[in-house]
């Protein structure tokens, strides 16, 4: 569980920042920023990409306006979102989500679209290829080094050795389940644990499948982040708590919220490097020759307040390695 860092090559192309020459007047820049979750539990990942140019040099309503919208995790309302933001003149759109960016890149092949947390691009057509993308589109892609989402079932099993069933819970509509869901039954199964697959296509299937957990006697759970479980974690880490289960997840964001641990890159850090591709990209640089970096910071958040509830006692070791300790 080291802290390793995967990156495809942009570390010297971004590696100057903009300083004043930033400071554009009569030339304010206008920035689509199109979330798929809420505004109301996803602001810090604005606020990030916000910061991100603010380190750059940028400064709001000077040098740039950005024009938000939050798709409130319907995927049905990118192409409406992405309307309204053109209609706007963006002179970039920052994507979230790999539904988001599909529908970006149908939106529009002239303005320049940098996506964050699409897991497959190349497979997906959003670009050619990783180190030179083509067309209008780049970014940041959530595609984990193999071995990443096998760490979840080691992680539980540090945490609740006793644990021999446990759950897995995911979206089947997200992209890259399935390659997630084979890769985790693998570690699960090589640690002795029968890991049993359940399945939220949306909010409502979230209380049910709690519901069967208990009926089925798990031990603990593994939840697969995608937007639906991200934009609703109050209500998953809600529910884990209700039932006493201990939760290993994805993205940190859960253990803040109040979940058991989580291992997984910083989205928040993604959304703060998209500020550089944008920089980038404001300085004269095409999207197409901008290589799609993968993830560059991965953290380990635990919940000691949440673990004690549980009467869970957190290895010694595990905590040396954690990122973040919740107290």
């Amino acid at each position: 569980m080291n802290r390793r860092v995967f990156v495809t090559g942009l570390g010297a192309v971004f590696a100057a920042p903009l300083g004043a020459e930033a400071q554009r007047t009569g030339n304010v820049r206008r920035i689509g920023f199109v979330e798929a979750g809420s505004a109301s539990v996803n602001r810090h990942f604005a606020d990030a990409f916000r910061q991100g140019l603010k380190e750059l040099g940028y400064v709001e309503r000077e040098s740039f306006v950005i024009e938000e919208r939050w798709a409130d995790g319907n995927s049905e309302r990118f192409s409406d979102l992405l309307a309204d933001v053109l209609r706007s003149g963006v002179d970039v759109i920052v994507q979230a989500s790999t539904l988001g960016a599909v529908a970006a890149k149908k939106a529009t092949t002239v303005v320049p679209i940098v996506f964050v947390g699409v897991s497959d691009p190349v497979g997906m057509g959003l670009v050619a290829s990783l180190a030179r993308p083509g067309g209008n589109v780049t970014g940041l892609s959530l595609a984990w080094p193999e071995g990443l989402a096998g760490k979840w079932a080691e992680l539980l099993k540090e945490t609740a050795p006793t644990v021999s069933h446990a759950a897995l819970l995911y979206n089947p509509l997200g992209a890259s389940m399935t390659a997630w869901v084979r890769e985790t039954q693998a570690a699960a199964s090589a640690l002795g644990v029968r890991l049993q697959n359940f399945e939220a296509r949306d909010a409502k299937d979230l209380d049910e499948a709690f519901a069967r957990m208990i009926r089925e006697h798990v031990g603990g759970v593994i939840v697969i982040t995608d937007p639906l479980t991200l934009r609703h974690r109050a209500r998953v880490v809600q529910l884990a708590a209700r039932n006493r289960l201990p939760v290993v997840y994805s993205f940190g964001e859960f253990a803040r919220a109040g979940g058991l641990l989580a291992y997984g890159p910083s989205v928040a850090e993604m959304f703060h490097r998209a500020a550089a591709y944008v920089d980038r990209i404001f300085k004269g640089a095409k999207p197409a020759e901008l290589p799609v970096e993968q993830p560059t910071k991965f953290e380990l958040v635990i919940n000691l307040k949440t673990a004690k509830a549980l009467g869970l006692t957190i290895p010694p070791s595990l905590l040396l390695r954690a990122d973040q300790l919740i107290e």
